[in-house]
């Protein structure tokens, strides 16, 4: 049992909590919810001990073990999972003593780690890394080769290891991609402690939580059931309380009347004292919270001809490494398509195909001649300009459009008049993500391509977005790990991998079973530390391998350059003998060019399946 008692939490001059109480029972999976900033994140800091509370208590089960995800690695020149294992501080410190224990001591040390299950430790923390998108040539990669992204993966998989009774996660999947977060959902649903979660997504809050904890009004309110049954019953609630204020205040103003009527009359001067008795007797009803409202407004698009765009036979990547071949896709006027397929197989190199910001390598795309796409990427916010209001950064870039149209045009994605003349630099993520939805959507477009675009967006901002995008006429493609929004805003999958994008024939919840089974079925990684040879055969093969990648990326790189050379020298010659022979010498090039990418993929799936 958690007990929280009567807490007031301040940042500040803001008051997050008041006299706030919670009581949560073991083995509870619970959904901490509210609107941005009001003290999720905090109360967990509190709860960790890294704030206290200005008055209240919170009081845990003795010894109990609260894990949550490290903000901070040390060590970044420690291996992945080498990082993992070293989160079993027990385990650590056994094995430790083993090396110097005495004979005496031995039996006891071995039945505490195999109590613990220390010989299944390094399986269980790989099976978790596995699961959370590492490879298992990741597996020994030392942390500092890693980014920020993949960084805060590895703290959740330590988080996830470590032994606990209680379990603290702060948005774990914002850092995921939609087949981790599936994998993450499961997981959790095995976990036999108690899990408080902190989370936007109303998917992984239905399918895994069976109580919500909800921040309103510096209170916390306890709901029974999941994140649907909680709005269902807070929406009654508010039903009934609105009703008692209303018959409250009906009444107020009866006994009011009559007091301004007859206090002054000899006559009725003691049904008038009464009733101000009643009056000043009557319980102060807490007035109905504030209802946050989110507001997303696509303009209507021009209504273009199918396809919009079509893809025939198109290859694209980087300089000269192909990431995706042969694509014969078509994307129709009315289209809503989400793509699958782990980080890394080439979603986001399609969305940039697809909205021009890169060029096909190879092949054909035909668009629509006035077919105008806005893309949203969450990285974009970075490229933001700091130093310019919303307002004046849209001004820039419709410079003839009237300031009263574009303040109308960031409210209807929820930036109000105050937001829209703040500092870009002063406005929080989800802020900076609306105003990077006006500015997409400025044109009108026909196509909307999004590339995660709820990562910043509590449960109404998605909830909006998911209404918008169901109102918009135009045709959508979608990247996220939200499966709330893949669900309800999504008619067609599309899985992308293996160098290539293909329609999913299955459905959401068949994609879901088919990744599980992958994860089960899939071949663990030999982590026996008695079989060293193996991984480092295993490693030694894949740096031939990328030695040899290296060799053809330079190889491709001069025949690129011969090849620009060659074109460029067709227009200066006029000999047509001369042109006859170049044509030649220039088709020799093209198959050296096909013979080069050709074992460029063949290495690079190579080097992936050793992985």
């Amino acid at each position: 049992m958690i007990d929280v008692n009567n807490i007031t939490i301040r940042i500040g001059s803001k008051t997050l909590l008041e006299k706030a109480s919670a009581h949560i029972a073991e083995g509870w999976k619970v959904g901490i919810v509210g609107v941005n900033g009001c003290g999720k994140s905090t109360l967990f800091r509190v709860l960790t001990g890294e704030y206290e509370t200005e008055q209240g208590e919170i009081n845990f089960p003795k010894e109990a073990i609260i894990a949550t995800v490290s903000q901070e690695m040390k060590n970044i020149e420690m291996g992945v999972l080498a990082y993992v294992l070293s989160q079993d501080k027990e385990r650590e410190e056994l094995l430790k003593k083993l090396e110097t224990a005495q004979e005496t001591e031995l039996g006891e040390i071995h039945e505490r780690l195999n109590f613990i299950g220390a010989a299944s430790a390094e399986g269980r923390a790989a099976s978790i890394l596995s699961g959370l998108g590492f490879s298992n040539e990741d597996m020994h990669r030392p942390i500092k080769e890693f980014s920020g992204g993949w960084r805060m993966r590895l703290a959740l998989a330590a988080a996830l290891f470590q032994p606990s009774d209680i379990l603290l996660l702060d948005e774990p999947t914002n850092h995921l991609d939609l087949e981790a977060g599936i994998w993450l959902e499961n997981h959790l649903q095995k976990y036999k402690g108690t899990l408080l979660l902190i989370s936007h997504d109303r998917f992984i809050l239905n399918d895994l939580c069976n109580h919500i904890i909800h921040f309103e009004n510096k209170q916390l309110n306890t709901y029974n059931g999941n994140y649907d049954t909680f709005q269902t019953t807070r929406a009654l609630q508010r039903e009934v309380q609105a009703k008692q204020i209303a018959k409250q205040e009906q009444q107020r103003k009866h006994l009011q009347s009559f007091i301004d009527r007859f206090r002054y009359k000899a006559t009725k001067a003691k049904q008038a004292q009464s009733r101000i008795k009643m009056l000043e007797k009557l319980t102060v009803l807490p007035p109905l919270s504030h209802e946050y409202v989110s507001s997303f407004i696509f303009p209507e698009p021009q209504n273009l001809a199918s396809p919009l765009i079509k893809l025939d036979s198109v290859s694209v990547g980087y300089d000269d490494c192909v990431v995706l071949k042969n694509l014969n896709l078509n994307i129709g006027n009315e289209d809503r398509i989400a793509l699958l397929g782990a980080n890394g197989n080439g979603k986001s190199t399609l969305a940039k195909l697809l909205s021009a910001r890169l060029q096909p390598m190879s092949g054909q795309i035909i668009k629509s001649s006035k077919l105008e796409v806005g893309y949203f990427a969450q990285h974009q916010s970075e490229e933001l300009p700091s130093d310019m209001t919303a307002c004046e950064y849209l001004k820039s870039l419709m410079p003839e459009t009237s300031e009263t149209q574009i303040r109308s045009h960031l409210a209807g994605f929820g930036l109000s008049q105050e937001k829209a003349t703040t500092t870009i630099s002063k406005l929080s993520g989800g802020e900076k993500a609306r105003l990077l939805f006006a500015v997409m959507s400025r044109k009108s477009p026909a196509l909307l391509i999004l590339d995660e675009p709820t990562n910043h967006l509590d449960i109404e901002g998605r909830d909006a977005l998911l209404d918008a995008l169901n109102s918009y006429k135009g045709a959508v493609i979608l990247i996220t790990h939200d499966l709330h929004l893949v669900e309800l805003a999504a008619d067609e999958l599309w899985l992308v991998k293996n160098h290539t994008c293909k329609v999913y024939q299955g459905d959401l919840n068949e994609y879901k079973e088919s990744l599980l089974n992958e994860k089960n079925t899939a071949k663990k990684i030999d982590s026996n530390p008695a079989k060293p040879e193996v991984k480092k055969n295993n490693y030694n093969e894949i740096k031939q391998l990328e030695a040899e990648v290296r060799k053809i990326e330079k190889t491709l790189e001069k025949l690129n350059a011969e090849k620009k050379s060659m074109e460029e020298k067709f227009i200066e010659i006029t000999d047509s003998q001369k042109i006859t022979e170049m044509q030649k010498s220039y088709a020799a090039l093209q198959v050296m060019l096909e013979n080069a990418e050709s074992s460029w993929l063949e290495l690079a799936e190579k080097i992936q399946s050793l992985s």
